[in-house]
């Protein structure tokens, strides 16, 4: 017998005994031109704004304007160290040693980084594994990669959905395996623990792409003896369009300075970067740090300080709970009002999906996506005939799903012309 109940009421009293619904409160939501709030189930896309975004960019602008170049030292957050502020809240995330994370760059330029110190083909050795259907940008990075390095794609990547079958049979054929902790398309969750371990045993470095991971699942990245994670900070983590990405480097990489990597003066000993000629050579800071390139983006990172100190806030185990009661709410409506032409790709097992269901329309898939935007929900649609809804446990309630049952019940209605 399921725990959830159809009944607008029932919605209305998960909400109330919820002890995170003040943090909707805490975000700008979309609004129809009636000025009611839309259905939005598209942060696994694009997370929303957190109010406090605006005066913490405020903030940084009007340091410009004040002190122009001396900001860099006597700003309110000083914009030389203005990194290190998020890394404490960024290593709390991800389950990692504050030495171990840094937020630099966009996501493929961090794994393009990564590539370049952890790819290190020899011999027969000399493949990467990947989940079936990663997503494209990690795809294009390896095939990239690979032919750098003097390897063919077409015998060098590997990619499968059965990541376990594959490392045991050819695991001593793999350089890397790179990893998508959830995968963008279905909405699976990786067992990221174990096969990092098998892949340690059959001498295989691990990478994970943690896009639509960071901030949805709960992660231990230390613990687990990840080489190396990347992560964007749009989705899960609400820090705006193209917003400053994150990666994790191993401790036990982290602190040796003689890993292969591409230098640049952010990432030089703070000691000497503003020695300019007098120190020609490159000295790697210790830790994840020492993979910086330029100057951090302070307008890109003011957003970020303020997510992330919501997630301190809030605390992801909170969040993960949460999240799993909200997506069984929502799988209740699909099995409830469209289980004969909606087949969900993402698995049913609460610790294999996040916040995301990908619902495959078995008939006309998009005018129902049509007829969702129309009762104000905001998803995203993948060709040929895929739904992504991700109700997200910051913002979305129990009656944002309730409401997008609804609408499942009125196109049901609507194809029957009743």
């Amino acid at each position: 017998m399921s725990e959830f109940q159809a009944d607008e009421n029932f919605a209305r009293g998960l909400d109330a005994e919820d002890p995170l619904a003040r943090f909707r409160a805490q975000f700008h939501l979309p609004r129809a031109a009636d000025g009611r709030a839309l259905l939005y189930f598209a942060g696994n896309s694009l997370g929303l704004q957190p109010l406090g975004v605006a005066r913490a960019v405020r903030a940084e602008l009007d340091d410009w304007a004040r002190l122009a170049v001396e900001a860099h030292f006597d700003g309110k957050s000083p914009w030389f160290s203005y990194h290190e502020l998020l890394r404490e809240p960024a290593a709390r995330l991800v389950g990692a040693k504050s030495a171990e994370v840094v937020m630099m760059n966009g996501l493929t330029v961090n794994l393009h980084l990564m590539l370049v110190s952890f790819y290190r083909p020899q011999g027969s050795r000399n493949k990467i594994l990947m989940e079936d259907c990663a997503f494209p940008s990690d795809t294009y990075a390896v095939q990239t990669q690979l032919r750098y390095h003097g390897q063919d794609p077409a015998t060098s990547l590997i990619a499968d959905v059965d990541i376990e079958r594959v490392l045991e049979q050819r695991g001593d054929e793999i350089a890397l395996v790179l990893l998508g902790g959830v995968n963008y398309f279905t909405g699976r969750v990786y067992d990221m623990r174990s096969i990092t371990a098998l892949a340690r045993r059959r001498g295989c470095r691990v990478g994970l792409d943690l896009a639509h991971a960071a901030g949805n699942v709960l992660l231990q990245l230390h613990d687990w003896q990840v080489d190396f994670a990347v992560w964007c900070s749009y989705k899960y983590l609400n820090s705006g369009p193209g917003a400053v990405a994150g990666c994790f480097v191993h401790e036990r990489h982290a602190t040796r300075a003689d890993v292969p990597r591409f230098g640049g003066w952010w990432g030089n000993d703070p000691q000497r970067r503003f020695r300019m000629h007098l120190e020609r050579d490159f000295v790697p800071r210790p830790g994840a740090d020492g993979w910086q390139l330029s100057n951090p983006p302070i307008l890109s990172m003011a957003p970020i300080r303020v997510a992330l100190s919501l997630f301190d806030e809030a605390g992801m185990p909170a969040l993960r709970a949460k999240s799993r009661k909200l997506v069984a709410y929502l799988q209740y409506w699909i099995d409830r009002s469209a289980a004969d032409w909606i087949e969900v790709l993402t698995p049913r097992e609460p610790e294999c999906r996040g916040c995301q269901l990908s619902l495959r329309v078995l008939d006309q898939p998009r005018e129902l996506f049509d007829h969702l935007r129309q009762h104000g929900v905001v998803a995203d649609y993948r060709e040929p005939d895929v739904i992504r809804v991700a109700p997200v446990p910051f913002y979305n309630s129990y009656h944002d799903v309730w409401s997008f049952g609804r609408a499942l019940e009125a196109w049901n209605r609507k194809k029957a012309g009743t």
